[in-house]
């Protein structure tokens, strides 16, 4: 089961970093259903600039790396308090995210009734609480 979890979240994180690298590079595909948009308007709460869309793709990444080696699949690097570590930072991150700023992302959003919302409910805080449980079981 462990591995399971563990080879489905980084395939999950791969894809979603490569998705980030399309956009940070000018990709429009799919780009106003993952940026949140205030209540009862189209217009963006925020707009992620390229270097924030690569340091968040490049993040993905080493969370990637991190889960492999936690979860004993690079045989070149052995766990460690390093890596321990990483998992617990990153299992806190992606349950804040889940939890979310009450605002617009999480499961206690309180702007509901947009493109953002809906998908953010169905699927990008489930996912999260998902990565976060899976760096959770690698700890132990």
């Amino acid at each position: 089961m462990e591995s399971v979890m563990t080879l489905s979240t980084v395939s999950l994180l791969a894809v979603i970093s490569i998705v980030h690298v399309y956009w940070a590079y000018g990709g429009r595909w799919g780009v106003y259903a993952v940026i949140p948009s205030k209540a009862g308007e189209y217009k963006a709460a925020f707009v992620p600039g390229k270097l924030g869309t690569l340091f968040v793709a490049m993040l993905l990444l080493i969370v990637c790396f991190i889960l492999l080696i936690q979860g004993g699949y690079i045989n070149y690097f052995v766990a460690n308090p390093i890596t321990r570590s990483g998992c617990i930072v990153c299992a806190s991150v992606f349950f804040l995210r889940a939890v979310g700023d009450f605002r617009y992302i999480g499961f206690f959003k309180k702007v509901k009734h947009t493109v953002f919302a809906r998908n953010d409910t169905w699927f990008y805080s489930p996912l999260c609480l998902y990565f976060g449980l899976t760096c959770t079981v690698l700890l132990f």
